[in-house]
């Protein structure tokens, strides 16, 4: 079956998110800059130490990024979240007071009526994380 991904796009500060995210969640980090590309001779030189693609996976999750801006520009909204599936209560605690560092917590983690610890974020990169451990 296909799989889906979450793909976020910054704008220059793609390096230092991913990082972030690595020391939120943990797992393997791979960061291909521009520079280091095929598309390295057609571009700026100041696009060069940009990210052109990020991958943080550990386990079944895929969390990717770019610096790579369309020509429409950058816009965040609030019609996307990332949707972290939890396997502890000690992770999700930990998760989540890693992920609202310099950012804020929406809802804190609460019990909820479908037997879960839940709660949201928005992270200090302007994306917002909901996470959920299932108790049952």
């Amino acid at each position: 079956m296909a799989q889906i991904h979450s793909y976020l796009t910054f704008n220059g500060n793609c390096r230092e998110a991913m990082t972030f995210y690595q020391e939120c969640l943990g797992g393997n980090l791979f960061l291909q800059t521009v520079g280091d590309s095929p598309l390295a001779d057609g571009m700026p030189e100041r696009m060069k130490e940009c990210i052109l693609h990020a991958s943080l996976s550990k386990e079944g999750m895929v969390l990717q990024g770019s610096d790579m801006v369309p020509p429409t520009g950058l816009v965040k909204g609030n019609t996307v979240s990332l949707s972290l599936e939890c396997s502890s209560e000690e992770e999700i605690k930990k998760v989540f007071k890693k992920l609202s560092k310099e950012g804020r917590s929406d809802h804190p983690l609460q019990d909820t009526f479908w037997g879960a610890l839940f709660g949201d974020l928005t992270d200090k990169y302007g994306n917002h994380w909901l996470l959920n451990y299932n108790k049952k």
